[in-house]
C-alpha cells in the first residue's frame, strides 16, 4: 500500500495510560506523549476500569493535540491513524478507538488496528534498528506474562502464559502486602536493593518442568504468609521492620525473575532460536535486565529489550502499524475492540487458560 506521506499517528489507551505518538516510516519517533493515571489508582493498589476509562475521556484529545504539536505536524500531514484495539480494558480501548475512528473519518485516512502485545515486542525491533526475526518473545507486564515464537514482525505464535496472576500484577500485590507504594514494580525493585535475596526460599513454580507456563499466585501467597503469618497459626509473626520488608522484597523479586528468565531459556532451546525479545513494564526492572543479559550470554543468544521508556504502555510502539500497512491491513470504520487475546494456544497437554484483559488488582486478604 502506497501512502502519500511518511507519518502516522498512533493512539494507545488499552489500560491506564493515555498515549499518542507521531512516527515516521523509518520508525523514528517525532513525539511520544503519555498521560499517566498512577495517582488515580494508587489508593486502590491497582487499576480500576471505570476510573481508567473516565480519565481517558478527559485526556485523549489533549494528548493527541500535544503529540501533533510536539512533532510539528498537522492532521493533513499524516498518512494513517493507528490505534490499539486489543487486548485491554474494554472501556479504555473504546475511548481510543472512538477518537481514532473520528479522525480517520474526518481526514479520509486509513485506520490501522494494532495489537498491544505485539506492539510491545515490536518496540524491540525499533530499538535494534534492524530486522531481528525470527525470535522468542516475552511480554511481561501488569496484565500479561506471555511467551511467543515470533516468526516475523507481525507473525506471533502463542507458546504459553501465566495460568493465574501476571508477573507485574504479582509485583503490585506484594508491594501492597509489604506496605510499599503503587505501582509495585519500581517500589519492589527499590526495596530489594537493601535486602537479601536468599533470606526466604520462595517457590519457583514450573521452573523445572518442561512447560512454557507461569504461575505467580502461590509466590504472592508465600510472601503474604511470611509478612502477616499463616491464618489459624499460633506462631508469633515477626515485626515487619524495614529490613524484613527489604528481605521479603528481594527474595520475592529473585524468585519471580528466576522463573521468567528460566522459561525464556527453555523457549529458546525448545524452539531452537538464538534471539530473545522482551517487552512490557516488568522489563524496565534493572535486575531482570541483568539476569537476561547473563542468561543470553551463556546461551550465546542475542538479547533485545525494549528501551525503558517503551516498556510501560505508550503509543510509539504503535509503529508496528507501518508493517501492517505494508501488508495492506487497513481496518474498516465499523471495527470493534477485542478485550481478550485473539491468538489462543493450539490444543495440547500444556494448554493454559489466559486472560487478555487487565482487571483491578484484587484486595489482599
Amino acid at each position: 500500500m502506497v501512502c502519500a506521506t511518511d507519518l502516522l499517528l498512533a493512539i494507545e489507551s488499552s489500560c491506564d495510560e493515555t498515549g499518542a505518538a507521531v512516527i515516521r516510516r523509518d520508525l523514528s519517533v517525532l513525539s511520544n506523549v503519555v498521560a499517566s493515571q498512577n495517582e488515580l489508582h494508587e489508593r486502590f493498589g491497582g487499576v480500576v476500569p471505570e476510573i481508567a476509562s473516565r480519565a481517558h475521556v478527559r485526556c485523549i484529545l489533549p494528548v493527541i493535540d500535544e503529540a501533533l504539536r510536539k512533532a510539528n505536524v498537522k492532521l493533513d500531514d499524516l498518512s494513517a491513524i493507528a490505534v490499539v484495539t486489543q487486548p485491554g480494558l474494554v472501556g479504555s480501548l473504546l475511548v481510543g478507538l472512538t477518537a481514532a475512528k473520528t479522525l480517520a473519518l474526518a481526514t479520509s485516512l486509513p485506520l490501522v488496528a494494532v495489537n498491544h502485545i505485539e506492539a510491545h515486542l515490536y518496540a524491540c525491533r525499533m530499538q535494534a534498528g534492524r530486522d531481528i526475526f525470527p525470535a522468542i518473545g516475552l511480554v511481561v507486564s501488569g496484565g500479561h506474562t506471555n511467551l511467543y515464537d515470533c516468526h516475523g514482525p507481525t507473525e506471533f505464535e502463542w507458546l504459553g502464559a501465566t495460568i493465574d496472576d501476571a508477573a507485574g500484577e504479582a509485583f503490585d500485590k506484594v508491594a501492597q502486602i509489604l506496605g510499599l507504594p503503587y505501582p509495585g514494580g519500581p517500589a519492589i525493585e527499590q526495596a530489594a536493593l537493601n535486602g537479601d535475596p536468599k533470606a526466604f526460599n520462595f517457590p519457583r513454580v514450573f521452573l523445572k518442568e518442561e512447560r512454557l507456563e507461569f504461575s505467580f499466585s502461590g509466590l504472592k501467597t508465600a510472601v503474604l504468609y511470611k509478612a502477616n503469618g499463616i491464618p489459624g497459626s499460633r506462631e508469633p509473626v515477626p515485626e515487619l521492620t524495614p529490613q524484613r520488608v527489604a528481605d521479603l522484597a528481594a527474595s520475592f523479586q529473585a524468585a519471580a525473575l528466576e522463573v521468567l528468565v528460566g522459561k525464556c531459556r527453555q523457549a529458546l532451546r525448545m524452539r531452537d532460536r538464538t534471539r530473545l525479545l522482551v517487552g512490557g513494564g516488568v522489563a524496565a526492572n534493572s535486575a531482570f535486565r541483568l539476569r537476561l543479559e547473563e542468561m543470553c550470554r551463556r546461551q550465546r543468544s542475542e538479547l533485545f529489550i525494549a528501551p525503558r521508556e517503551m516498556c510501560t504502555d505508550n503509543a510509539a510502539m504503535g509503529a508496528i502499524a507501518w508493517e501492517l500497512l505494508a501488508q495492506g491491513h487497513v481496518a474498516p470504520l465499523d471495527l470493534d475492540v477485542t478485550p481478550g487475546l485473539v491468538r489462543k494456544p493450539k490444543p495440547s497437554s500444556t494448554t493454559a487458560r489466559i486472560s487478555g484483559a487487565i482487571t483491578p488488582t484484587d484486595a489482599v486478604s
